[in-house]
């Protein structure tokens, strides 16, 4: 199929003409629905509709919504998506390259993916390549309200509508923090036009730039091979091509000439020539698109290090200044204050929603787990503004709203984030949790029975909860309610008797017991802790022990016997979050959903 391609570009245009949106890493295909079937088409002409079954089956039963529309075509991007805006491309790939229609069902529920669209060609049987951009992207607006999701991009919808942005400055700042492909530019007043020929569509990566040493050049297809420093052994990083022309490839020839080893076709270099490389991942020995950028005479091959790749591929926001990266906070471990900040950056999109407008109290070991902690809820003289939240008795407040704040937390040594269930400036809580606590990790096994037993009962409640790990012996339930929607009396009232249910349904597993010495090595049901400013660990929190555990968002189906706190770490947790995906995702989402009045009929009772 011919459609509209962006022409890559190095900065954005800029203008009151210009609309941003974000690029996502996908598959470009057109959404061809029809009145009577329904097809995904990639830019190639390949039909991806038995591909994607969760995408077709989302729209024949949403048909009824927009009927009156059909026939249309809808131009966007299949994505498998980690956040809002970061799109796991290697795992689209595969999903992209199985034949078995079991295998393709199981991947479509395990990480169902997304038509992500962006624009739109036909509505009603008619074409709209002849209508402006501004007006395309209206139209498809409304169809996208239409259908329910109110032009917003949810987790638990297969069709996502990609907005456009008027301040590219705001948009970039949140693609750089989720780690995103880039932006896309388009001209407000543009016609949908075929290919590359025109100056109206642009796109701009997020590039990594990433530092390393010239290894090898393959004379077949003109390949070179970058490597880095690993325990004082260079590793390979990938191989690239392009970028790299002119008289700056012929100068390199000549070195490689007479400084190289050849073996067939391809040439061993000594370690010596230093680069930059533009890419937009590092991963198993390949670069995700790599582009030559310059060369580095500044620097000695033994100065390109694999940490000052893994530095340059996280992003860390220039504002601010990180210090004693190599001082060891794990000792066990031998994990570093660099390890932690790494794993910061990398969680930001997936942890910024639990910290984002509440207040803040983080406990602070500056010198690693074994040494002193401290608690801080204050913003101290010499922090930036950055990191301040609400006046509160003549204080004011921590806050964590973005990547800076986070980086800069964990760079004072700031291993735990404590957040409250209320927004800052709130007096009713926008979430209800439960704090299933087994007098030790021996016993977590009675943790796992007690959340599904809860579980049980929330269902009867029709109430979508979610689990987590606490990080340390414990599990933790969350319900996620829309704000001002219920008050902390009803809600003690609620989570009180429930605990209690479950108290009298098992008193030799469970107790409501606050004080240690009376529980009987039985799991405490906090309750008590849900309420107005008192505060729990967030959802992936670091916490404070020897083996660096995270509170982890889990899915419910996890839940058994075989789980075991300890296998979530800073070293696994984002791995695992890209691989499985999040199961807290549709966290925010839910709120919009969630129906209380089972609940408040309940509390009326008791």
């Amino acid at each position: 199929m011919k459609l509209m391609q962006p022409k890559p570009s190095d900065e954005s245009p800029q203008g009151k003409q210009w609309g941003y949106e974000v690029k996502y890493d996908g598959f470009r295909a057109v959404l061809d629905w029809g009145i009577n079937d329904v097809f995904l088409i990639s830019r190639n002409g390949k039909d991806l509709t038995n591909n994607f079954p969760e995408i077709i089956s989302y729209c024949k039963q949403n048909q009824g919504k927009i009927s009156s529309h059909l026939p249309l075509k809808i131009d966007g991007e299949i994505a498998i998506l980690n956040t809002k805006l970061q799109a796991n491309f290697s795992l689209l790939q595969q999903r992209g390259r199985l034949k078995s229609n079991d295998k393709i069902k199981q991947a479509a529920l395990d990480r169902p993916a997304h038509l992500l669209g962006f624009d739109l060609l036909d509505l009603n049987g008619k074409t709209l390549t002849k209508e402006t951009y501004q007006t395309r992207k209206k139209e498809l607006k409304n169809l996208f309200d239409g259908l329910g999701v109110e032009g917003e991009l949810y987790f638990n919808e297969r069709l996502g509508f990609i907005s456009s942005y008027s301040n590219e400055s705001d948009l970039w700042k949140q693609i750089v923090e989720h780690h995103g492909e880039g932006i896309v530019a388009k001209r407000m007043d543009s016609k949908y036009t075929l290919g590359k020929v025109h100056g109206d569509w642009f796109k701009i990566k997020n590039w990594r730039t990433i530092t390393g040493v010239l290894t090898t050049y393959n004379k077949e297809n003109g390949y070179f091979e970058v490597a880095s420093y690993h325990n004082h052994l260079l590793e390979p990083l990938g191989k690239f091509k392009h970028g790299l022309e002119g008289e700056h490839l012929t100068i390199l020839k000549k070195f490689i000439s007479s400084k190289g080893t050849k073996v067939g076709d391809v040439y061993q270099l000594p370690p010596a020539i230093c680069v930059d490389v533009n890419c937009l991942d590092v991963k198993d020995g390949e670069l995700r698109e790599p582009v030559f950028k310059e060369f580095r005479l500044d620097l000695t091959p033994e100065q390109c290090t694999y940490n000052e790749v893994r530095s340059a591929l996280a992003m860390f926001p220039d504002t601010v200044d990180l210090s004693k990266q190599d001082k060891v906070f794990w000792e066990e471990k031998g994990l570093t204050k660099g390890d932690l900040l790494l794993y910061l950056r990398e969680i930001t999109p997936y942890m910024l929603p639990f910290l984002t407008n509440k207040a803040l109290t983080v406990i602070r070991c500056p010198d690693g787990v074994d040494e002193e902690s401290f608690f801080q809820k204050h913003l101290p003289s010499y922090a930036p503004d950055f990191v301040a939240g609400l006046k509160a008795d003549e204080e004011t407040l921590l806050h964590c709203g973005s990547v800076d704040a986070l980086i800069w937390f964990g760079n004072h040594g700031a291993l735990e984030y404590h957040v409250p269930f209320q927004f800052m400036g709130e007096n009713k809580p926008n979430e209800i949790v439960f704090d299933l606590d087994p007098p030790s990790i021996e016993e977590f096994p009675v943790s796992i029975y007690a959340a599904q037993l809860l579980k049980e009962l929330l269902d009867q409640f029709q109430l979508k909860s979610f689990v987590k790990t606490s990080g340390n012996k414990g599990l933790q339930v969350y319900i996620p309610v829309t704000k001002g929607s219920i008050t902390y009396k009803d809600t003690a009232t609620f989570t009180q008797t429930i605990a209690y249910l479950l108290e009298k349904k098992h008193p030799d597993l469970f107790t409501t017991e606050r004080f240690k010495k009376n529980r009987h090595n039985r799991l405490y049901i906090d309750y008590v802790q849900h309420g107005k400013d008192k505060t729990l660990i967030a959802p992936y929190s670091p916490r404070i022990n020897k083996q660096a555990t995270v509170s982890t968002p889990l899915f419910w189906k996890e839940v058994n016997d075989s789980l075991s706190p300890i296998n979530f770490t800073i070293e696994t947790v984002v791995d695992r979050v890209k691989q499985l995906g999040c199961p807290f995702a549709s966290y925010q989402e839910t709120r919009r959903t969630q129906d209380l009045q089972l609940v408040k009929e309940f509390v009326d009772d008791n």
